[in-house]
């Protein structure tokens, strides 16, 4: 095939290669007929396919397909085998819909819980957001079917979204916001790649050709395409040069033009614009090799799986007792979501569902001789109505339970705009107390795509289950948990912070006049909450079960190591309680001591364990090289350090039940970064340069000795500690002192002793 490519870039004209390089529709690439080239189909989205029913613009009528649960529901799965079983029912269903480019996953960090499209991206965590996002791709990829890995990258808000200047410092940016694209590309390795809108540290991601060849293409050997997301190209010659393959939607005929004119005029050198032709011919080719519309759509097959993975993915949050329900005989449904269920966010991942399962049937169908009730509970819109709210109130002190559903209302959360708060509606919050003030046996069930406040109502009601957007089958996936058919096992993918002040990003989202600072670095999510000490409502990694499980016998192999080798850790899990259970182990690392800061643990590994009551089970977790190191701006590189490092087993970030250590003894040699303004500290620091320092270090500490001693004799002497004084000056402005004892000048004295450290490296 890379002959007949090589031989096609050479018959097409110059006209033929720049249309090419835009799409001929909203959804299609351009076809090439003179030279048989066909055009290919590109679809939302990463939970469900949204194909037009006809070929049309933006936003038309799409095709039934199955809507399952967003990412959010996914993450909180822990589960890399439900992920692959998903994208491999969604690349089915491009093929019997004739899609052959699904446009997911998101990978982008929860950098704050406001942003609007938080339902779509995995996780705050970006070993957990890599690691789902990577098995989703090859699932849809074993079918025939490309994904698009999106937004690359640092695409963290909706607000000012097109535009706005993230600024990311690098180790901030190599060490939270790319590794779930690395993972995603290395071990998922995706047809193409999609771009984000806005900038990153000065550039549109669009033109960001460190982004998308130094990074994406040379360090982790990217060779698919580079399509940008749907309006997102500023200027089409630019975003050619900086490694942008494919521009979408078009057709857009001056964009065609201006980059012949550049090719003709000399400021875009034709060879880009064949490589950017060479990647489309590619992805075409590899398309067309699987036949689209044969298959036909398992819809049964595909809703009882959204279901699984809704009933996987829901965390129950708090629970007294009261769940499972068993022998209630009278329940009031309070919640207009119960009968018009809330299972996906608006924007450009809105599916047409294939069929949508309404909680309060499900309930109904599953509660054997219970009676209910029902009672909207709150309105549609943003007004304020009492008179639902007195109503639920009679329903639940009739009953001798009640389910309240509360949905977070798309005017709070969608894709285009961001959070104002983390709060419910305040009908929804008033909703919540009267009716946990009358009927104590309260569940409420939460449908949301983020992090949501719950202070002034968390302590009333007898158990709360985050349900996430969770898809049209996700009303019996409630049911199921409700009822005990399914035992509860989803941990949260995000920090739910007790106020919104308590956010990381607080201070610095979504920014203003165009720019968003990225003030807190490396400390997002629990990495920021642990670091701080802040107290949260409920951690990374948190979720109740129906039964309990125990840690034992924690063996982690070997002992010492070298950088570059795998660390194993074993642990024994036991269901110590009376039902089936599933439980999430997580291993987090914490470095005892490093050059740069370093979160307190930070999540490496994680396994589900399922047992049967009283079932014990040894669960192995590995540790790769990059489970070690963290990334050094100065060296340019990943690091790996010496040292003693802490494994932390548990059940959620703050839940650590046991806890070994390792050591590792790095042979990686990086060069000296001392120059003339280093200091001492850094100098003593360095093993090279103490080497050459520290004989001079010595006369200063005994010369300082000496004149401290006679100091302290004097009357009215002064207890200046000399050393720590000096610790964090410079070499050339302590010589500057000593000049005159001096060979040569303090600069060219320092040069010397740099020369003799260069020779060691």
């Amino acid at each position: 095939m890379k002959a007949d490519i090589e031989t096609l870039i050479k018959q097409m004209t110059l006209e033929e290669k720049a249309a090419l390089c835009t799409g001929a529709t909203a959804w299609k690439t351009q076809p090439v007929e003179r030279l048989g080239i066909p055009s290919i189909h590109v679809s939302d989205g990463p939970h469900g396919l949204r194909k037009e029913a006809k070929e049309g613009a933006i936003g038309a009528p799409s095709l039934p397909a199955t809507c399952f649960p967003t990412a959010s529901c996914v993450a909180s799965t822990w589960d890399v085998d439900l992920a692959r079983a998903m994208g491999e029912a969604l690349g089915e269903e491009c093929l019997a819909l004739g899609v052959d480019v699904l446009l997911g996953p998101g990978v982008n960090m929860k950098r704050s819980p406001l942003c609007g499209r938080n339902f779509e991206y995995y996780s705050e965590d970006p070993y957990l957001a890599g690691a789902m996002a990577a098995s989703f791709i090859q699932g849809v990829q074993s079918k025939g079917v490309g994904t698009s890995l999106k937004h690359f990258a640092a695409n963290n808000q909706e607000t000012d979204r097109f535009r706005v200047n993230a600024i990311v410092d690098e180790r901030t940016l190599y060490e939270i916001y790319l590794p779930a694209f690395e993972t995603a590309v290395k071990k998922g390795k995706p047809w193409t790649v999609m771009c984000a809108y806005n900038r990153l540290n000065g550039a549109f991601c669009s033109e960001h050709r460190q982004l998308l060849v130094d990074i994406l293409r040379d360090e982790w050997g990217f060779a698919g395409l580079v399509v940008s997301d749907w309006g997102a190209v500023h200027d089409r010659v630019a975003s050619l040069r900086a490694g942008l393959d494919l521009e979408m939607p078009g057709p857009k005929p001056s964009r065609t033009r201006a980059v012949i004119e550049a090719v003709k005029n000399g400021s875009l050198d034709e060879s880009l614009l064949d490589e950017a032709v060479r990647n489309i011919l590619r992805l075409v080719f590899k398309a067309v090799e699987t036949p689209k519309g044969a298959l036909e759509l398992d819809a049964e097959g595909h809703h009882a799986l959204a279901r699984r993975i809704a009933a996987e993915g829901m965390v129950l949050l708090k629970n007294n007792g009261l769940l499972p329900l068993k022998g209630v005989k009278r329940v009031a449904v309070i919640g207009r979501s119960a009968k018009e269920p809330y299972f996906q966010g608006g924007g450009s991942s809105q599916v047409n569902p294939t069929r949508v399962d309404i909680p309060y049937d499900e309930l109904v169908r599953l509660a054997g001789d219970a009676s209910f009730s029902y009672a909207e509970g709150y309105p549609a819109g943003q007004g304020f109505d009492q008179g639902l709210i007195d109503e639920a109130v009679q329903a639940a002190r009739n009953a001798e339970a009640a389910i309240l559903f509360i949905a977070l209302p798309p005017f709070k959360e969608s894709e285009g705009y961001d959070r104002q708060d983390l709060d419910l509606t305040p009908q929804q919050e008033a909703l919540i107390q009267a009716v946990t003030a009358v009927q104590p046996n309260t569940v409420v069930v939460l449908n949301n795509g983020s992090a949501v406040a719950m202070r002034s109502w968390i302590d009333r009601p007898a158990a709360v289950l985050e349900a996430w957007m969770m898809g049209q089958a996700g009303g019996g996936a409630v049911a199921d948990i409700l009822f005990g058919v399914v035992n509860p096992s989803g941990k949260l993918s995000e920090t739910f912070p007790l106020k919104l002040v308590d956010t990381p990003a607080y201070l610095n989202f979504p920014g203003g006049y165009g720019e968003v600072r990225y003030g807190e670095g490396i400390y997002i999510g629990y990495r920021y909450y642990e670091a701080k000490e802040v107290p949260v409502l409920f951690p990374f990694g948190y979720g109740l079960s129906y039964t309990k499980f125990e840690y034992s016998n924690l063996r982690i192999t070997p002992e010492t190591f070298k950088d570059g080798e795998h660390v194993t850790v074993q642990v024994d899990v036991t269901n110590s309680g009376e039902v089936f259970g599933k439980e999430i182990v997580q291993v987090y690392v914490h470095d005892r001591q490093a050059a740069l800061s370093r979160p307190p643990k930070e999540l490496k590994g994680f396994a589900r364990v399922a047992l049967q009551p009283g079932e014990t089970r040894t669960v192995a977790i590995e540790l790769d090289e990059r489970a070690f190191t963290y990334y050094h701006p100065a060296y340019k590189q990943w690091v790996a350090e010496s040292g003693e490092f802490d494994i932390l087993v548990g059940a959620s970030s703050a839940d650590i039940r046991l806890q070994g250590s390792v050591a590792l003894q790095s042979m990686q040699k990086l060069p000296s970064l001392l120059n003339r303004e280093s200091t001492v500290r850094e100098w003593l620091a360095d093993p090279r340069g103490k080497q050459v320092f520290d004989p001079i270090f010595q006369m200063i500490k005994a010369e300082a000795a000496a004149a401290v001693s006679a100091d302290q004799g004097a009357e009215g002497g002064a207890a200046l500690d000399f050393l720590s004084f000096m610790m964090d000056m410079s070499l050339v402005s302590i010589f500057s002192f000593q000049e005159e004892r001096l060979p040569m000048s303090p600069e060219a004295f320092v040069d010397t002793l740099l020369a003799q450290v260069k020779a060691m490296d």
